[in-house]
């Protein structure tokens, strides 16, 4: 494989953000894989998801590889290599132009997600999202009327749709009533993270990375953290927190469990960044109760550990009637707890086991892409096991729970179950979470949580009545010529 010096690969990327055709080697990658018929794929952003999705496009015989784009030069260099004689850019704009590129996955940072998609569905691309498809909830619909304008096959990056022996499966048993009426969809993200330490002075931009094409849609702000990649999930004008990052996944399948197509009518929220200071914006512990109306959808965040622990032993985490990342669906008649994106476990009210249904063993991104390949080629976007609609709503849920923390008030525990003493379930919780603070030595009485500001929504046309400030953070203040349009074009 023919190697590049950094220094050639630099300049030529630089040179006003423009294509890089990489010389063919003898056994090129684009000459290797797919055939004339092949959807040829381009990926955007591959430092973290944008890597899976590399290798499940490169294992998928249906796709061939035809560019790479990332504002890193480094890292598009490392990628470079790895597939020579694929076009390369710094700009996505200039990807998504390309005449060689049929279809397009992006894995940038979650504030680009809506945009680019725009911008590769407005030149004629077919899409694969990553979760969350936005940053906020008017963004996201944006995505949508576009696609459906536009005929284009948008894919969101939730791989659990594509869970059909496993998931699919489970949600068929339950909406077929087999445990009669759902009581409560619950939703867990039991994920530990740490602090990210705590700076006095701006990031240096790393070299080689255009800085400005990084913040696109948000804020051109100096990053107040230690690390540019990946933290910026845990800041408000570039991230949604951990209910917008490993959530959201879990989010979507309780949504998908209950069979709503709507956003939620009403929303109240308790959370908070405790356990440590550092420059993290959004809560590491949260619990979210989305009302809709056949049965409430009930959402728990904890970053921090099952226990505290001595230096140097491992820690654990919780868990909840056999979930820690997952769902647990409680019905009538016994209950369903999803672990993992490939599998599901039905119990009855005794808590004896009843079923599993699970699948097969494979990787629920490369299934993934295969139902979007499929699509591609059908051009019918009910063949999507997760349409942009679908990527959508689950999204939306995250940023309208998002909106009511970050509207509301700090309150001592006594504030706060005063306020939901009138709901059993949120209650139950919430003692719940007491008690897991209290193992990590976290007094809320002192480090306070904030309770959310209750939120009642129109989900025909997805905005607050009558409430100016949680309408106003539907959306967001756009730089110029990075704006996500008002109309569909």
């Amino acid at each position: 494989m023919r190697k590049f010096s950094r220094r050639s690969f630099i300049q030529s990327a630089a040179a006003g953000a423009a294509a890089v055709t990489l010389p063919f080697t003898a056994r090129s990658y684009a000459d290797i894989v797919g055939s004339n018929e092949a959807v040829r794929i381009g990926t955007v952003g591959f430092n973290g998801r944008g890597g899976s999705h590399l290798s499940s496009e490169k294992k998928e015989k249906g796709f061939r590889i035809s560019g790479l784009c990332d504002v890193d030069s480094k890292v598009l260099e490392v990628r470079a290599n790895e597939y020579p004689g694929v076009e390369t850019y710094t700009d996505m704009r200039k990807l998504f132009d390309s005449k060689n590129i049929d279809a397009v996955s992006i894995a940038t940072p979650n504030h680009w997600h809506a945009l680019a998609a725009i911008w590769a569905i407005q030149a004629g691309k077919d899409v694969y999202v990553e979760k969350p498809v936005s940053h906020n909830v008017s963004e996201g619909r944006r995505v949508v009327e576009f696609a459906r304008k536009h005929g284009k096959m948008v894919q969101a990056g939730t791989q659990s749709r594509s869970s059909r022996l496993g998931i699919a499966k489970a949600v068929e048993y339950v909406q077929a009533g087999k445990l009669g009426k759902i009581k409560v969809a619950r939703g867990l993200c039991y994920k530990r993270r740490d602090t990210i330490g705590k700076s006095t002075v701006p990031l240096k931009i790393p070299a080689g990375i255009d800085f400005d094409l990084w913040c696109g849609p948000a804020e051109l702000l100096p990053i107040m953290r230690r690390k540019l990649h990946y933290d910026w999930h845990w800041v408000w004008n570039t991230g949604n927190g951990d209910l917008g990052n490993q959530g959201i996944h879990e989010m979507d399948v309780a949504r998908w469990f209950l069979g709503e197509q709507e956003l939620s009518p009403s929303i109240i929220t308790v959370g908070g960044r405790v356990g440590y200071i550092d420059d993290g914006e959004t809560p590491n512990t949260m619990i979210v109760y989305h009302a809709y109306e056949k049965a409430p959808l009930l959402f728990e965040v904890r970053g921090l550990a099952a226990k505290s622990y001595p230096q140097g032993v491992k820690e654990q985490m919780d868990s909840y009637k056999g979930a820690g990342v997952g769902i647990v669906i409680e019905c009538e008649g016994g209950r369903v707890t999803v672990p993992s994106y490939g599998k599901a476990i039905v119990y009855d009210t005794a808590g004896k086991e009843i079923t599993t249904f699970k699948d097969v063993a494979g990787d629920s991104t490369e299934a993934h892409f295969t139902n979007f390949l499929k699509a591609c080629h059908s051009r019918n976007h009910e063949d999507l096991h997760a349409d942009i609609l679908d990527g959508h709503l689950s999204s939306a849920l995250c940023h309208t729970a998002n909106i009511s923390h970050r509207l509301g008030q700090q309150a001592d525990p006594q504030t706060i179950e005063a306020a939901i003493k009138n709901n059993p379930l949120f209650s139950e919780a919430f003692d719940r979470c007491k008690q897991h603070l209290i193992a990590n030595k976290v007094d809320i009485s002192k480090e306070k949580l904030t309770l959310g500001m209750p939120l009642k929504m129109d989900p025909k046309t997805e905005t607050f009545p009558g409430n100016d400030a949680a309408n106003a953070m539907l959306t967001r203040k756009y730089r110029a010529p990075y704006i996500v349009p008002d109309q569909v074009s």
